[in-house]
């Protein structure tokens, strides 16, 4: 048998890595030049550079598995509350809830898995699981069903079926009165969102709740929200196609949704709409809010020093849905 050439600057037997030109190999020769590499050079940055020179040089690695091994080196830097769903965007049933208003509220989310709460957020008690609420109907609704036949010596026989009668269930049922209600973890925003991937994997709860420091609801994230960061946006057959944020309208003003994030719209309209007082506002809906000082009401135009001109098209109690951009310069935008 042949043996492997061994690797001189190792000392074992482990093949020469320096001739391999794979990408694993090229990252795991970078992983042990890094320790005992400067103090100005972190791995992170090591790692990035080899990403980028096998792209370049050897242009075997597709654009998705740059982005993907990108998003994993970025992925151990974020936080929970950068992954999270904000507290106004949660969809959430309370335990008093009947069984009828639980399916409606399953149907129009298109969730799997909806936070259960007593009275407010701020005071969150579990979660309910589709699968759960359907194993429950199916055994709530079953029934056996007598039908006639013949046996062997071809006489007459009744035989019972299992069958599901859905007119059995009572839909009127509270959510308190029924057990379908499953654990979620509670986490503080600070927490690693790589830290909180590690705990769901372990203890099998794929929903957490984000609290604050007083204890109240701050955000809720799901494993799908954590996967996302590194293989980008999953959509399955239930997932609608929304429509741009922001698209012109033919007297050149625009509608955006307030979700448009601020730096997107300062590139598409060429003005500058924050200032030192608004840096840790990033989207159209907060900067709205923030120039009115409260949630504004439909059809109210709020101003901009930099001659814009915001127009509330969609709002509820919570938050501000789409607006409406026009100048009050000349010529429009």
């Amino acid at each position: 048998m042949n043996e492997i050439p061994a690797n001189p600057t190792s000392g074992t037997n482990e093949p020469a890595i320096g001739e391999d030109k794979s990408l694993l190999a090229r990252i795991i020769t970078r992983l042990r030049n890094s320790i005992g590499m400067a103090s100005d050079t972190s791995l992170r940055e090591s790692l990035e550079d080899v990403i980028e020179q096998h792209e370049t040089e050897a242009g075997a690695i597709s654009p998705e598995e740059r982005s993907m091994l990108l998003n994993i080196l970025d992925f151990g830097e974020l936080r929970v509350d950068d992954v999270m769903v904000p507290r106004a965007d949660i969809i959430a049933i309370e335990d008093t809830a009947a069984l009828e208003q639980i399916i409606s509220v399953f149907q129009q989310a298109g969730h799997s898995r909806l936070p259960v709460y007593h009275e407010t957020l701020d005071d969150p008690l579990g979660m309910v699981h589709i699968k759960d609420l359907f194993s429950w109907m199916a055994a709530a609704g079953s029934a056996r069903v007598k039908k006639n036949g013949k046996n062997g010596n071809g006489k007459s026989a009744h035989e019972e079926t299992p069958s599901i009668d859905l007119s059995r269930i009572d839909l009127t049922l509270p959510l308190s009165e029924i057990s379908l209600k499953r654990e979620v973890l509670y986490v503080p925003p600070s927490m690693p969102a790589a830290d909180l991937l590690v705990k769901m994997q372990a203890s099998h709860i794929h929903l957490a709740i984000v609290v604050d420091e007083y204890g109240g609801t701050d955000g809720l994230v799901s494993i799908e929200d954590l996967v996302e960061e590194i293989v980008g946006e999953i959509e399955d057959e239930h997932d609608t196609q929304d429509g741009p944020l922001i698209h012109p309208n033919n007297d050149g003003s625009y509608t955006a949704d307030a979700r448009v994030l601020i730096e997107d719209l300062e590139q598409l309209l060429g003005v500058d709409l924050t200032n030192e007082h608004d840096e840790d506002i990033d989207t159209l809906g907060g900067m709205v809010f923030s120039l009115a000082g409260r949630i504004p009401l439909r059809g109210e135009l709020i101003a901009h020093e930099c001659g814009l001109e915001f127009e509330v098209l969609e709002v509820d109690p919570r938050r501000i849905g789409k607006v409406r951009i026009s100048s009050t310069k000349k010529p429009e935008l």
